[in-house]
């Protein structure tokens, strides 16, 4: 007995160490390579073959500098106004989130850039505190590793953006039939609408929600710097 406990105690210690250092690696790596595919697109590829559809897959990287200036501006603005300046966890939402968690209220969003980034690169979308772990986890670690200009680009890359669209890119082409540096400040905004549910709102066919939001957004953005000014000032 004392012989398969101690087995199954190197066995996970083995696990562990396997786990830090791949991630670590994977991490590392990502630093300077192009994300091809993410978890979420395997996933959704799963779903669409079990529902009998057709696979929808559109996503072509480009690199930070080929995007429009406002796509950036834009999702901080609608998603993470303290991106530049935060580590990685917006401390305030989070803790914001909780009170509402605690009161029965409908659940604010409180994740950041870089917690969704680290969340379609390396993990799956379930709720768990699990995921939870493991994308504060990886959050640190991107924080950590790369700089904003490379976690705005990835998540820009690797982001959902529409049904089997992902990306910047695809999504200017299927949407607006321009490339990502081509998009207006305006579609910039209607895009970022449409992110805390892609799948139910498009940034093709807006609905009179995502207009009024789009409409906020493009206020914010007044507010909020390109990251290109960002990089003059550091």
């Amino acid at each position: 007995m004392k012989n398969v406990l101690k087995t199954i105690q190197r066995c996970f210690r083995w696990l562990v160490i396997l786990f830090f250092v791949s991630s670590i690696g994977a991490v590392v790596v990502y630093r300077w390579l192009p994300v091809y595919v993410t978890p979420l697109m395997l996933i959704r590829c799963v779903q669409q073959a079990g529902h009998g559809e057709k696979i929808r897959l559109r996503h072509h990287w480009v690199p930070l500098e080929e995007m429009s200036k406002y796509m950036p501006v834009a999702v901080m603005a609608s998603e993470d106004q303290l991106f530049m300046t935060h580590h990685g966890f917006d401390f305030n939402a989070i803790g914001l989130a909780w009170k509402d968690h605690q009161r029965g209220k409908r659940q604010r969003g409180a994740s950041t850039i870089s917690q969704q980034t680290a969340k379609n690169v390396f993990l799956w979308p379930a709720h768990s505190w699990l995921r939870k772990g493991l994308e504060a986890y990886f959050t640190a670690l991107i924080e950590l590793c790369w700089s904003k200009q490379r976690i705005m680009e990835v998540y820009l890359n690797s982001i959902e953006m529409g049904d089997g669209i992902y990306g910047s890119e695809a999504v200017a082409q299927w949407h607006f039939h321009c490339t990502a540096a081509q998009l207006t400040r305006q579609q910039c905004a209607l895009i970022a609408a449409t992110l805390p549910n892609p799948l139910r709102f498009s940034s093709q066919t807006p609905s009179p929600y995502v207009l009024r939001r789009q409409s906020w957004i493009l206020k914010q953005m007044k507010h909020i710097n390109t990251l290109t000014d960002e990089r003059k000032t550091q």
